[in-house]
């Protein structure tokens, strides 16, 4: 028996083989597309899962970004305030202030002397005739500081606080920075459950898109047997169902992308508001470009392995009988 003449084996030069294994992929992945378009419903609506899929985690996301550019606006609103000892002059708290400004972990200083404290104080608190009755000015000068963005965690600030503490001026210093460190772990906890979601959903794609190949290879059973009958290699056959995940995780990801947009202009005014009342000017900030492009290239690595997994268990108990 005769053997056949294989295309493959032919005397093809180099720069010849290399472009026609690219012409042959562009062909299958082209007419994968193709083959998407003629089953538009099912299509579809694969497309539009992933997308939805994909855009829970991307959704998260943007919350965990738009959060941390929050807590970095309030760190660095972060303020000590030290209390100086009744009794100093006018000269030793302008000596501290010099000493405090040379700080490397400050980054701005205020004092407020005791006469400007009860001015405000009675200007706030309703009780300013009281106020007038009595002897002396019992409220002590305070020295707010506000620490650089290096020192402005909560760690950092307090290793500034105890520094302060030391000076002989400070009667004793006060950071309200509680709050921020539960803050700081409720974010902690929002990025564990971002891991989380998105690990359960990219199994979640994978098992979907695997599921969708599986039945697309049961639809085409005896063009692959014929395939097989004339020689097909496994690779050849496999490669259009592979582009085909591609095409799934590329439009996916884009649905994601327009999904979670979409969403952030929609729901941007009712944020800005609630962040105004904060005193924060910030703006909700969607998924970029560069984001797109890292969820589009998961996305088609996803579909390319569902896929794969798909392709390799089910084209195998296939053969032409």
């Amino acid at each position: 028996m005769s053997k056949k003449p294989n295309i493959t084996q032919s005397k093809l030069p180099l720069s010849g083989r290399i472009v026609m294994f690219f012409i042959r992929h562009v062909q299958q992945g082209m007419s994968s597309m193709g083959e998407l378009w003629r089953n538009p419903v099912s299509s579809i609506m694969t497309m539009a899962v992933l997308g939805v899929s994909l855009s829970l985690p991307a959704a998260l996301q943007v919350l965990v970004k738009n959060a941390e550019n929050i807590t970095q606006s309030w760190n660095s609103a972060a303020e000590i305030s030290l209390f100086i000892n009744k009794g100093r002059s006018e000269q030793s708290i302008q000596s501290l202030l010099s000493r405090i400004k040379a700080f490397r972990e400050v980054e701005t200083v205020t004092y407020i002397s005791r006469d400007q404290a009860l001015e405000e104080f009675q200007r706030l608190s309703g009780f300013g005739e009281a106020l007038s009755y009595l002897d002396e000015n019992p409220l002590p000068a305070v020295v707010t500081v506000t620490p650089s963005i290096k020192y402005s965690s909560p760690t950092g600030a307090r290793e500034l606080l105890v520094k302060l503490e030391r000076e002989p001026e400070v009667n004793f210093g006060r950071l309200d920075i509680e709050w921020l460190e539960r803050l700081q772990a409720l974010l902690k906890l929002l990025e564990k459950t971002v891991l989380a979601i998105a690990a359960l959903l990219v199994l979640a794609v994978v098992l979907v898109i695997g599921n969708t190949i599986r039945l697309a290879i049961m639809n085409r059973r005896t063009e692959i047997e014929v395939m097989k009958l004339v020689g097909a290699t496994e690779a050849f056959i496999q490669r259009p169902f592979l582009y085909t995940g591609i095409w799934y995780g590329v439009i996916g990801g884009i649905l994601a992308w327009l999904i979670i947009n979409v969403l952030v202009w929609y729901l941007d005014g009712a944020l800005a508001e609630l962040l105004g009342l904060y005193g924060s000017e910030l703006t909700i900030q969607a998924l970029s470009f560069t984001e797109l492009i890292k969820l589009v290239l998961l996305a088609s690595f996803l579909g390319w392995f569902g896929s794969y997994l798909s392709v390799r268990q089910h084209l195998r108990s296939i053969e032409p009988s």
